[in-house]
């Protein structure tokens, strides 16, 4: 897309891996869905240093939003610093805001957040949320609804860093028991509270062969 002469100037950089730890083989881009803020807990800023340390280890591209603050800030920042790829996606009103990255390897302005989710969508070949506020449920609720609709088949992970999605584990777990939710859409979640066993299980997943998403006798 075409984004005019006013479109910032992005610096590339050229990267090459070298011996990296193949544990993410499968998937060359993982988006990560995460917040603009680094919230109450150290272990939220530790857990995204962490998991920008082993994406550039593993010769993974991180994709994500594109912002310069927050946890969001955080992954980034540790990826550029250690020689890794990053693709950040981010609508203009957020640009114009001044709260975009200026120093990463790819750059994509988009004029809406339907734009900024279908690209990520996209450019990724695995999900994964880690503590963050409205936004990232909202991203991670909506690339789990494509994949139970069968429109993509990629892996969806959360990164249950101190406990933060617990809460929201016990809700799904409420939609299953209340009958909102079949038990097999719930396995398509990988959850994981150390990112090893996470990214080992994202890197093996092989999704569910589900023919109908809804029979016309649960109507």
């Amino acid at each position: 897309m075409a984004l005019g002469s006013a479109q910032p100037a992005v610096r590339r950089r050229i990267w090459i891996a070298k011996g990296p730890r193949r544990t993410l083989a499968r998937m060359k881009a993982i988006c990560v869905f995460c917040g603009s803020s680094t919230g109450d807990d150290p272990a939220f800023e530790g857990a995204a240093r962490h998991l920008g340390e082993l994406l550039v280890d593993s010769g993974c591209s991180l994709v994500y939003g594109g912002g310069s603050v927050g946890l969001m800030g955080v992954l980034a920042d540790t990826v550029l610093a250690r020689g890794g790829q990053t693709i950040g996606v981010i609508p203009r009103m957020l640009w114009d805001r001044e709260v975009g990255h200026r120093g990463l390897s790819d750059l994509r302005i988009v004029e809406t957040m339907h734009e900024r989710k279908a690209l990520m969508a996209e450019l990724s070949d695995g999900f994964i949320a880690m503590p963050g506020g409205i936004g990232t449920l909202d991203e991670f609720f909506e690339i789990w609804t494509w994949a139970q609709l069968g429109v993509h088949r990629k892996p969806c992970g959360v990164f249950n860093v101190a406990g933060y999605f617990d809460p929201m584990l016990a809700m799904i777990d409420n939609m299953i028991a209340r009958k909102f939710l079949r038990p097999e859409y719930r396995g398509m979640v990988i959850v994981e509270s150390e990112l090893s066993p996470l990214l080992a299980r994202m890197a093996s997943y092989d999704p569910p062969n589900i023919a109908k998403w809804l029979d016309r006798g649960q109507i």
